[in-house]
């Protein structure tokens, strides 16, 4: 084994769970497509609320994919986490059997954990009494289970853990997974996230007035806010030298991250802590600004957050600005999920050699400066060597991951 702290780190499995589909291949076609497929809320009674749009995953069947956990013992959340690791061993062309034999574990992001059994017990509570509530679905509500749904699944014996923070937090559980990995702690992890489409999160942002009408827009000049929505997102993570012993498709190599927390303001971002947050990424990964060829951004769609995180991103790269889109645009704000799926299609466009697209934009604002360009439409064929997904979240929470292509 390598010294601790030394061994490359690939991505070789990928899993969705997912608005745009399930499965990589699924979700990757509809973003290259530039595929919008946030819908009006059929989760919960919208009644009440001037904008009923979200991206909610239809038609999700977990007995589908799951072989191990019966899902009525767990909450949505875990069901989309368990699998979209799931998905991911398998994308990877291993067993779970292969994972159980080493030392294996997961570390999942969320943001709101098990928000939709927690609304269904809230809403029994209030209608019948404490009484009423099943001790199985009480079970199934401590965020912590999202991560132990993974484990359950497949048989790991390693660390199971839940990160909660927030729409940053896939990120930040790449980044523990990528430590995991290279010190030898662990031979594979499963990083992501999963959040279910709940009514409280949707009520909140459309108070805060931060939720679209219908169509989440970044980058463009008429943008109006985000759209909520919900899933699950898994990748597998292994040593380089044992992905090349056997065999295994590589994706991409997980280059650093860097992970900061100014506290400065409980929702609005601030630009010096994300560029600092860069800044760090790009020294843990080794890497200059130049060679950075393309920014997966957190890209919310909001007035604030899309000038916030240009500007960060100004003070690091100057005018030069690699290319820089957001697939919030297509399958809404997954919370907990959102830089797990960022990375995903980050991999993807490495392996398959193109850059994602931000969908709806017509006209880029202007107030965002010169030399943004959010890749408007549909996704445009490129190489793209050393690539930058972003995570931030409420309270300066800020996660940053560089993905690199292996030749």
């Amino acid at each position: 084994m390598s010294e601790r702290g030394t061994r490359r780190v690939v991505v070789t499995g990928l899993g969705a769970v997912s608005g745009a589909g399930i499965g990589a291949d699924e979700f990757t076609a509809s973003i290259r497509a530039g595929r919008r497929t946030t819908s009006p809320v059929r989760s919960f009674d919208p009644s009440g609320f001037p904008h009923v749009h979200a991206g909610e995953v239809h038609d999700f069947e977990p007995r589908r994919w799951l072989e191990r956990i019966d899902p009525a013992h767990w909450g949505r959340s875990g069901r989309f986490a368990a699998s979209a690791a799931r998905l991911a061993v398998q994308d990877a062309g291993l067993t779970a059997e292969d994972l159980a034999r080493t030392r294996a574990g997961s570390v999942m992001g969320t943001t709101s954990g098990e928000s939709a059994v927690i609304e269904e017990l809230v809403g029994a509570w209030a209608a019948d009494g404490l009484k009423s509530l099943s001790p199985d679905v009480v079970g199934s509500v401590p965020a912590g289970r999202i991560a132990a749904a993974v484990n359950s699944e497949l048989g790991l014996t390693g660390e199971a853990l839940t990160l909660a923070t927030a729409c940053s937090a896939s990120n930040y559980a790449l980044g523990y997974a990528f430590d995991m990995v290279a010190d030898g702690e662990a031979e594979y992890m499963l990083a992501g996230g999963a959040d279910s489409l709940n009514r409280w999160a949707h009520a909140g942002f459309y108070r805060l007035g931060a939720l679209a009408e219908e169509v989440c827009r970044p980058f463009d000049a008429d943008r109006s806010g985000i759209l909520t929505a919900e899933g699950g997102v898994a990748l597998l993570l292994e040593p380089y030298e044992r992905a090349v012993a056997r065999g295994a498709r590589i994706y991409a190599e997980v280059l650093g991250y860097s992970v900061n927390c100014d506290a400065e303001h409980m929702v609005h971002p601030d630009p010096t802590s994300i560029a600092a947050c860069i800044r760090a990424a790009h020294r843990s990964a080794g890497v200059e600004p130049e060679q950075i060829d393309y920014i997966c951004a957190h890209g919310t769609g909001t007035r604030t957050n899309d000038a916030t995180e240009v500007a960060a991103v100004r003070e690091v790269f100057g005018d030069r600005i690699p290319p820089i889109s957001s697939i919030k645009s297509m399958i809404g704000h997954t919370m907990g999920a959102a830089s797990g799926f960022g990375a995903l299609i980050c991999c993807r466009a490495l392996y398959d050699g193109f850059l994602p697209p931000t969908a709806g934009v017509e006209r880029t604002d202007p107030d965002l400066g010169p030399g943004v360009d959010p890749i408007p439409g549909r996704a445009r064929d490129a190489r793209p060597r050393i690539v930058e997904n972003h995570g931030f979240a409420f309270g300066g929470n800020n996660a940053i991951t560089i993905l690199g292509r292996v030749a």
